[in-house]
């Protein structure tokens, strides 16, 4: 072989090597993960904004159910009866603010390991093993988000819970700081951790398998299909996936709630009060109360999150990662 055609070799055997694991032949350098972060950001924001109103009254349910005892419909409106329909809107900028910032380091994290774990162990074993890179590339962006979040999520529940505390966002910031210190925003870190890791490791792996058995069922891979129908089945498979990340996070959802709560759980580590909630209301109850309305809100919330991210993506021209079979050639 002559030295122009040996080095041609050399080249496009190199570019075989860096092809991307994915439907589209697109790279995905720093750009296509800033994209993600954003558009993550913006559909994490926007959905939790959303259910405000919901997430009040979920919280309510969870922290008195002896109170709130007429259901969702009832609860809804008992608040505003008694406090006005404002109240539904407790915690919306901390709630805003908060998700915008969790779903950067979501969305953008899930699709930085993912995809790089997909590239380290090859095409091929990266397809065989695509529900494992979902789980561990969604644990992995979780842990990081919620480090962000803990704080937000401290002052929105506690805005919720107590109506002495000052309800705009920097001002439950300063009063908290005031009256506990740091740790007070990171009091619920363990039960968040809990709750969102498991949670998210369900969402993304749930939906990821709804949405391949949706496009198997429709015999379509997504280059095949156009960005509408595509949204469409990110929707589907979202509320899918959002129902049973609820039913697996429930638990400690409202054990963060009950720990948020001023004196709840007593005295003591974080630790110590938590085992004291958890067997105050029992595994029962911990799974079980306000489970209906947090199966309506995440299935709702969580559908909309990923029509918005792919909607948001298509806009700022990313064509999103989707794991692929390499022996099939209609994939590619």
């Amino acid at each position: 072989l002559d030295p122009k055609t040996m080095l041609s070799f050399m080249n496009q055997t190199q570019q075989r090597q860096q092809k991307p694991v994915a439907t589209s032949p697109q790279s995905f350098g720093v750009m296509y993960f800033v994209k993600a972060a954003a558009a993550g950001g913006i559909c994490c924001s926007i959905t939790h904004g959303a259910v405000t109103p919901l997430d009040v009254v979920k919280t309510r349910i969870q922290l008195d159910p002896v109170k709130y005892n007429t259901g969702f419909v009832g609860t809804f409106r008992q608040v505003v009866s008694a406090e006005g329909p404002g109240a539904l809107l407790t915690g919306l900028g901390a709630t805003a603010f908060g998700y915008f910032i969790q779903g950067w380091f979501k969305f953008g994290g899930v699709e930085f390991f993912k995809i790089n774990i997909a590239q380290a162990v090859g095409e091929q074993s990266a397809w065989d093993n695509r529900t494992y890179i979902y789980l561990a590339s969604s644990a992995c962006a979780e842990f990081i988000a919620d480090l962000f979040l803990c704080p937000l999520e401290a002052v929105r529940i506690r805005s919720v819970s107590d109506k002495t505390f000052p309800q705009s966002l920097g001002g439950g910031f300063a009063q908290m700081y005031k009256t506990e210190g740091i740790g007070g925003f990171y009091a619920g870190l363990g039960p968040i951790l809990f709750k969102q890791i498991p949670y998210t490791m369900a969402k993304f792996a749930v939906q990821g398998k709804a949405a391949e058995a949706i496009y198997g069922y429709m015999g379509k891979t997504p280059d095949q299909l156009s960005p509408m129908m595509n949204i469409n089945v990110s929707l589907g498979s979202g509320v899918i996936a959002g129902v049973a990340a609820a039913i697996i996070s429930h638990p400690a959802d409202t054990l963060l709630s009950k720990v948020n709560k001023a004196g709840a759980g007593g005295t003591g580590s974080i630790i110590s009060r938590l085992m004291n909630i958890a067997g105050e209301l029992g595994f029962v109850n911990l799974a079980l109360t306000g489970l209906g309305p947090r199966c309506v809100m995440i299935g709702t919330l969580t559908a909309g999150q990923f029509g918005i991210f792919d909607t948001v993506m298509n806009t700022l021209g990313a064509s999103k990662f989707h794991f692929h079979n390499p022996a099939d050639k209609d994939a590619h």
